[in-house]
Parts: structure tokens; C-alpha cells; sequence
């Protein structure tokens, strides 16, 4: 008969797993409050950036924007529910609209069209 698995084992693998994204999630959490303190309020938006986690996008209120990167979806909606985050389903037109880009903003999104680097030949 093989041996039973130690369920005891199991069970604080689980916790230690538990408390560690509660962890993260609070870390995560104070990052979100200090982002909104500085921007008068903030909305958010979750989404999946593949193995490399769930990226919240943050948008504040008055228009400056960030991010920040959760291990995974649960510890990201974990860390916006613990910050009081209103999250949006999409990043749609309206929100979208909200977000206020400066020089800098622009001159990576388009430097190419603006003067930046020209991407090498092929």
C-alpha cells in the first residue's frame, strides 16, 4: 500500500501561499492609496499581461497615470479591493480620456513621427 500524503503538509503549504499574496497584495495596496493621494482619487483597470502577471492601470483623477504589476489576477484584484480602487472592466474611450500625456508621453509613442530614433534598417 503506498504511503497517504500528509495533508498536515499540504495544508501549511497552502497557507504560507495564502499569506504571501496577502503580502503582495497589501504592498500593492499601499502603492495604489499613495498613487490616488497624489492624484486627487484614482479608477483602475486590471489586465493580463501573460506569465508576467496582471498589469493595474491607474488613472487619477486629475489625469496623471501609472501602473504597477501583481504576480498574478487574484492578488491584483486582492490589492485594488484592500485600496478602495473602482475598476473598470475595459479600458474604453471614456477612460481612456481621462488619462492626461505630456511631451514625454508623446515623443515615446511617436518618436519616430516626432524626430526620435529612427528604427535601424533590415
Amino acid at each position: 500500500m503506498p504511503p497517504m500524503a500528509d495533508t498536515a503538509d499540504t495544508a501549511g503549504s497552502s497557507q504560507a501561499a495564502d499569506k504571501k499574496q496577502d503580502r503582495t497584495a497589501a504592498k500593492l495596496a499601499k502603492q495604489i492609496g499613495a498613487f490616488a493621494k497624489q492624484h486627487g482619487g484614482a479608477e483602475g483597470q486590471l489586465a493580463h499581461i501573460g506569465q508576467a502577471g496582471t498589469r493595474i492601470v491607474l488613472v487619477g483623477t486629475d489625469g496623471g497615470w501609472g501602473d504597477l504589476v501583481a504576480p498574478t489576477f487574484a492578488v491584483a484584484r486582492l490589492a485594488a479591493e484592500k485600496a478602495g480602487l473602482t475598476l473598470h472592466e475595459e479600458f474604453d474611450g471614456e477612460f481612456a480620456a481621462r488619462v492626461k500625456t505630456g511631451p514625454y508621453e508623446w515623443s515615446r509613442m511617436a518618436g519616430i513621427q516626432l524626430g526620435g530614433a529612427a528604427n535601424p534598417a533590415a
